[in-house]
């Protein structure tokens, strides 16, 4: 006898990549963290914190921090709200607005935590293809009569940005409730972003994160915007005290310091640019990105295990990229921006790896 959901039972955990020892000597570029260090402003309030902090319970509503969140993003903190990381949200809203057998129609590939979600709360998830390109079709989403439409924009794992114009189409022709990601909209361009178009329409989530732009990602701070209704059910169901005083005190720090978030960002789009450059040099064929990492191809010589072959005599100079058992992605390597010295490393490894008679 078992007490577990048969469906639960059958599924696989979801797993983000793989998290080496911190004792190793490596260079992490799988899991897409910012390579820069948070805002001095960010160790400055880490290192005030008293016991008292320690000691009390949060503020539940993470008022203070949605307080600076609606300011910045220019909607009301009726329009905000804060969770244990994005995918705190992301179960909250599979829980509260979707529920099981239901549907979601969403692009595929995606961000396949997604994936997991929906079979979590038995919701139907159908994939549908992105184009030979891997941009999105919106009119094959349009065309699905899901119940809900996800996007990722910028999409990962691949990059790709989807227009403003298309988005607010999506939004605009579809009944039912569509959230967007925009875990990676700071690389893009902030004028992509999907948040302006809430005083339009009232089905629409849009979902961001403290983790990627403003390296904190060990905090576990998401937050999202909606109207106010949807903003009340997600603080209706969500865990009591849900982000932590160290984490709201942290976020908000980080939230004070846009020009930080400027600076890396600019940076990392530079040094995406030059390393997407390299890599065609080698024979590589690169998806353009609007994100802080690359999706490319090795070059064709390799033949069609050249991917993962290539993945593991990186692991075995301990340098950690994303290879993904999925078919439109077995030719791929997802490779994270890091710093100008970790990405010549990179670069000088897979020329020697290329050179190399044994490969």
């Amino acid at each position: 006898m078992t007490y577990i959901l048969p469906h639960i039972r059958e599924m696989k955990p979801y797993e983000a990549g793989i998290q080496p020892s911190e004792k190793r000597k490596m260079i992490k570029l799988n899991l897409n963290e910012n390579p820069f260090p948070p805002s001095q402003n960010v160790l400055r309030v880490l290192h005030t914190i008293q016991e008292d902090t320690l000691r009390l319970y949060p503020d539940q509503h993470c008022d203070e921090l949605r307080e600076a969140l609606a300011k910045e993003y220019r909607v009301t903190k009726e329009q905000t709200f804060c969770g244990n990381g994005s995918s705190e949200i992301i179960s909250l809203i599979f829980k509260l607005f979707i529920g099981p057998h239901r549907s979601i129609a969403i692009p595929d590939p995606t961000f396949s935590l997604y994936y997991s979600v929906a079979s979590i709360y038995q919701v139907e998830c159908m994939k549908i293809p992105t184009r030979d390109d891997f941009s999105v079709d919106i009119d094959l989403l349009l065309e699905s009569k899901a119940n809900a439409i996800i996007l990722v924009n910028p999409n990962a794992p691949t990059g790709r940005l989807l227009d403003i114009a298309e988005v607010e189409r999506l939004v605009s022709k579809f009944s039912g409730l569509v959230i967007v990601d925009e875990a990676y909209i700071d690389f893009a361009n902030p004028s992509s972003s999907a948040i302006p178009l809430l005083k339009k329409y009232n089905n629409l989530i849009v979902i961001r994160t403290f983790s990627k732009v403003y390296s904190l990602c060990g905090i576990r701070v998401g937050y999202c915007f909606s109207n106010k209704e949807f903003i009340t059910a997600l603080e209706t169901g969500r865990n009591l005290f849900n982000v932590n005083v160290i984490s709201q005190k942290l976020a908000l720090a980080a939230l004070m310091d846009q020009e930080h978030l400027v600076r890396t960002t600019t940076a990392v789009k530079h040094i995406r640019e030059a390393f997407s450059n390299n890599l065609r040099k080698l024979g590589f064929a690169v998806i353009p990105s609007k994100t802080n990492f690359i999706l490319c191809s090795p070059p064709s010589k390799l033949g069609r295990n050249g991917a993962k072959e290539l993945y593991n005599k990186l692991l075995e100079r301990n340098i950690y990229v994303r290879y993904f058992e999925t078919p439109r992605l077995l030719d791929k390597l997802r490779i994270s921006i890091g710093t100008k010295e970790e990405m010549a490393t990179l670069y000088n490894q897979l020329h020697q790896i290329l050179q190399s008679e044994t490969f």
